[in-house]
């Protein structure tokens, strides 16, 4: 309850301080090639539910016309001018605070999935169902930011992500989610989301052996 409490307060106080940036990223987007703000996608969120996810626009019109579900990776040839720009710093996801607001995602959980993407060495189409640990994650809603997400690099394979995943929902708690948002703010201050090695080693280390050392104990992780 205090968790739901929390991110409907903050998102609606994120929206209105953060509305000014809304508008001039608008613009923006606008400018640079004409093609819609905004980009839905079908996503699943707690229990499976499936809702419709919202950002701003960070890859060129039909970004998937010619290759398919395809996760966006780091430096992603999709990607236009502005959606670098959105994606290391994390902008493209401010319009989630709305989805946060209406109840299908929190600030803090796994991150919001497709139903399936191509993925794997055999560029296949697969099911977010087959892979193991992908039920449990959907213990909790979704999350803006996570375990996961400051730790891993969004090249990690996708099993290792779970794993993060689920360590956070056995260990979630008030002052982890205020850690982890806070994190959060710094990484996107020094643009590091899309960075392929440790977002903030100095300030993170602590929280990564902590993982890696639980995952280890429990035999998830080859040690």
């Amino acid at each position: 309850m205090g968790k739901i409490f929390f991110d409907l307060a903050f998102s609606l106080i994120g929206i209105c301080f953060s509305f000014p940036l809304w508008l001039l990223l608008i613009v923006m987007i606008k400018l640079e090639d004409g093609g819609s703000v905004f980009y839905l996608q079908e996503r699943v969120g707690e229990k499976g539910r499936v809702f419709k996810g919202l950002k701003f626009r960070s890859m060129i019109p039909d970004a998937e016309k010619n290759i398919g579900p395809v996760q966006a990776s780091v430096n992603d040839f999709r990607l236009t001018k502005m959606g670098r720009l959105l994606r290391i710093t994390a902008m493209d996801e401010l319009p989630q605070l709305a989805l946060i607001l209406r109840g299908d995602m929190s600030f803090v959980g796994p991150r919001a999935l497709r139903s399936a993407e191509i993925d794997g060495p055999d560029m296949k189409l697969r099911s977010v169902w087959e892979f193991e640990g992908f039920k449990e994650r959907c213990a909790v809603r979704p999350g803006l930011t996570g375990v996961a997400q400051i730790l891993l690099s969004r090249d990690a394979p996708r099993e290792v992500k779970f794993k993060y995943d689920i360590w956070y929902i056995k260990n979630q708690s008030f002052w982890l989610d205020i850690h982890l948002i806070l994190l959060s703010f710094l990484v996107t201050f020094y643009g590091k989301w899309e960075s392929r090695k440790e977002k903030l080693p100095f300030l993170t280390n602590r929280l990564a052996e902590r993982v890696t050392r639980d995952l280890r104990e429990e035999g998830l992780l080859d040690a």
